[in-house]
């Protein structure tokens, strides 16, 4: 794939996969970073055993053992990366989110992010931060500091505006990302519309975001979209990376939708998109009476209270 800087990141971070299957995907060329969130963590750190010595050698409990497994994980990923880095800064991150508990907590965002920063202590580490109205705030403190970000929870156009301001008011140079979640509003509203329109809203709003950042003309700013595993057997695995190829973009997937990606997936860029054809489908989707303002902010608020829920989990677990 010819492609400028469109790069595959692996959405899973689980103590074996870095030890074993991670090493050989980068040596492969297939992914270029990896993210990690709330979700991702609980069913690693529930289920898996390679976490079985360190929870019961460790005399820590509740958060910050789960500070204390999920920095070592992160920093297990990021020295794979390292390589990767070094010969593309925009390349080789890995992501670690703040405690979804305080997505509405500017200072509290800040204190943990940057705790977070110093304790992770690589150079490639990505400080993954929702956006809400208090994260914008807490983006810029971290991006002026020198902090990259993972703007993650990403909806509507607004919300990307917002990131995009916070970056400029950063007065920064630090790398971030802007996580646009792309199949849960198919999986949100697919069996509520016409079949010319069901499979699209999540890429046409995607795109716009994508249209959005571009013009920005930000350098240091990429498109990540994320959410990209297929739920429905009506799509081919691969369809949310092969729909969303383009310069410029990080695509974050889940494992198996990664090697269908490698094995079946499209070759050639399908964005941008033209904004006469994407204002056209809104205005489609507005006439089947879906409000889409309303399921963005329904998904954003979702996608908090799971994260926040799997946090919980987390913790309990841990105690």
């Amino acid at each position: 794939m010819t492609t400028k800087n469109f790069s595959i990141w692996a959405d899973f971070i689980e103590r074996d996969f870095i030890k074993n299957e991670l090493k050989d995907l980068i040596a492969k060329g297939v992914v270029n970073g990896a993210t990690s969130n709330p979700a991702i963590f609980k069913n690693a750190f529930t289920t898996s055993e390679a976490y079985k010595e360190d929870k019961e050698s460790c005399p820590l409990k509740g958060k910050e053992l789960y500070e204390f497994l999920a920095i070592k994980d992160i920093q297990a990923a990021c020295d794979a990366f390292e390589e990767t880095h070094k010969a593309n800064g925009n390349d080789g991150f890995v992501s670690l989110e703040v405690d979804p508990a305080l997505a509405n907590d500017t200072m509290g965002t800040i204190e943990e992010g940057s705790s977070l920063h110093k304790r992770v202590n690589r150079k490639n580490l990505m400080v993954k931060v929702p956006a809400t109205e208090a994260g914008y705030e807490a983006m810029k403190n971290l991006l002026g500091v020198g902090i990259d970000v993972n703007a993650t929870l990403v909806f509507s156009n607004e919300q990307t505006e917002k990131i995009l301001q916070a970056y400029k008011d950063s007065k920064s140079n630090s790398k971030l990302v802007i996580s646009i979640f792309i199949s849960r509003f198919d999986r949100e509203l697919d069996s509520k519309l016409p079949e010319n329109l069901k499979g699209k809203t999540g890429i046409l709003n995607g795109a716009k975001c994508y249209n959005t950042i571009k013009k920005s003309g930000l350098e240091n700013v990429r498109t990540l979209f994320a959410s990209t595993g297929v739920k429905d057997d009506n799509y081919i695995p691969s369809y949310y990376i092969d729909e969303l190829i383009g310069e410029d973009i990080v695509n974050t997937a889940p494992i198996d939708t990664i090697h269908s990606f490698v094995k079946n997936g499209a070759n050639e860029a399908k964005l941008p998109i033209s904004e006469e054809e994407i204002e056209k489908f809104f205005s489609d989707l507005k006439d089947t009476g879906v409000d889409f303002e309303a399921v963005a902010n329904k998904l954003l608020s979702d996608g908090l209270v799971q994260f926040e829920e799997a946090f919980k989990q987390i913790l309990d677990s841990l105690q």
